[in-house]
């Protein structure tokens, strides 16, 4: 089954636990903090595979998750890391945010990786934030949730020479006669369902070669079964046309190469401008001569003509030969367009700590909404009233509590954080000098 376009869910591994412990040594009657740093989760990350030809696999599995990390223990021992979860993909699939219509990875080289949900940083232990004031911390952080987004995955097949054309004129013989593809033929129309790809190989050069499924009139508009491979075609270098010569169906050549010119522009202007190679098949079929001779002449101001027979083989060769000359001229496929506003890889942004917006809920909660913002609660005991005094502080210092009096939060109100509702306190927590980790960035992972 060939499946080209999926929907899934990916989440990065949380973070471990900071944990608060303390050395416990005979002859150290007071030891000072030695608890370790949880590890980082573990990401989610996609890797193009040239031995895929199909997105089938997500079919059956759309949910994937990352290992957590574990968490950290006495003696400054810190927590292991969340493993990776790898998830492979053909060669050319292109990877959405679902809701957006730009992609946010193409992976068009084999081997390429991309991470699609990173795991949530490991929180730190109690020995982190001793310092010459604060010698016996007995706090510690949780850790990060991993990202976790819904994705389109969308398959464009990467192919230097596109086939395109009607049902039944021999795209699928012609694919099999060039390489080691082996395409379901028949008689009859729409007997390829799936695109089939082969590589090419003349003298000591090669390339790959796609068979796209016939195309009808009004394809574009979505009609017939073509316009669901379309998107094959928008990354093919040169256009193969295959025009059936044999007389048998009734069709008219000229007309076909029109109406299929008319197809590919109305899906994408970038493709009316590919360099095109016309082929009259079928030419072994008696009778065929006179016909093709009425094509070359109507079409003489149009791109190459060349006469072959997919069945016995005859001319394929000189048109194998045209395919190298013109893909020596045809450029390389602009890569796709990303989305730089896609809501990946923000964690830990240095120019998203200090942006947040607030506002009212339904039920009157202020709700605050900021990364910076939110990867502190997350991340805050809140069952340490040390670890909530220092929460407190931190807010206070990045400007979230006189941006919360400004919109008008008053004592008592609700705050809500992450989902996590807090009380709005106008009274000032306990005095306690200000440490330098307060503020710190996060370690750099």
């Amino acid at each position: 089954m060939f499946v080209d376009e999926v929907r899934i869910k990916v989440k990065g591994g949380r973070g471990g636990a900071g944990v608060v412990a303390f050395r416990r040594e005979k002859y150290v009657p007071r030891g000072g903090p030695a608890g370790g740093n949880g590890g980082r989760g573990g990401n989610v990350v996609f890797r193009a595979d040239p031995n895929l030809t199909t997105l089938l696999d997500f079919r059956y599995q759309q949910n994937f998750a990352a290992d957590s990390g574990d968490s950290g223990a006495g003696t400054r021992k810190h927590g292991q890391d969340g493993g990776d979860i790898i998830l492979k993909a053909p060669v050319g699939t292109m990877v959405y945010v679902e809701g957006s219509d730009y992609p946010v990875a193409d992976l068009s080289e084999p081997g390429q990786e991309f991470i699609a949900a990173r795991g949530g940083r490991g929180g730190r232990g109690n020995s982190v934030f001793a310092n010459s004031t604060r010698q016996a911390p007995r706090f510690a952080e949780r850790g990060e949730p991993g990202e976790e987004r819904t994705l389109r995955l969308e398959l464009k097949l990467l192919a230097d020479v596109g086939l395109v054309g009607f049902p039944n004129v021999g795209k699928s013989t012609l694919i099999a006669a060039c390489t080691a593809a082996q395409p379901k033929i028949a008689d009859y129309p729409f007997t390829t369902l799936v695109p089939n790809l082969g590589v090419v190989q003349v003298e000591d050069r090669s390339f790959v070669m796609a068979d796209i499924p016939g195309l009808i009139e009004g394809a574009s508009e979505g009609l017939g079964i073509g316009h669901r491979f379309l998107r094959h075609i928008e990354r093919t270098r040169v256009i193969f046309h295959i025009l059936d010569v044999s007389g048998l169906t009734g069709r008219d050549p000229v007309n076909d190469y029109h109406v299929l010119r008319r197809e590919l522009a109305a899906y994408s202007a970038a493709l009316a401008d590919l360099p095109e190679i016309i082929a009259l098949n079928k030419t072994d079929i008696p009778g065929s001569d006179a016909l093709a001779d009425q094509v070359e002449v109507a079409l003489a101001d149009g791109p190459p003509i060349y006469r072959i027979s997919a069945a016995t083989v005859a001319g394929v060769d000189a048109l194998l030969y045209a395919a190298l000359r013109a893909l020596d001229d045809a450029p390389l496929p602009k890569p796709a367009s990303m989305d730089d506003d896609a809501p990946l890889f923000t964690g830990g942004a240095p120019d998203m700590e200090f942006i947040w917006n607030i506002h009212r809920a339904f039920d009157g909660a202020w709700v605050l909404e900021g990364q910076g913002v939110e990867r502190r609660v997350v991340m805050t005991d809140m069952n340490s009233d040390e670890g909530v005094r220092r929460l407190h502080r931190q807010l206070e210092k990045m400007g979230v509590l006189k941006s919360l009096r400004k919109a008008g939060a008053k004592h008592g109100d609700t705050v809500r954080i992450a989902e996590i509702d807090l009380d709005f306190v106008e009274e000032h927590p306990p005095v306690e000098p200000p440490s330098e980790d307060e503020m710190e960035e996060e370690p750099a992972e």
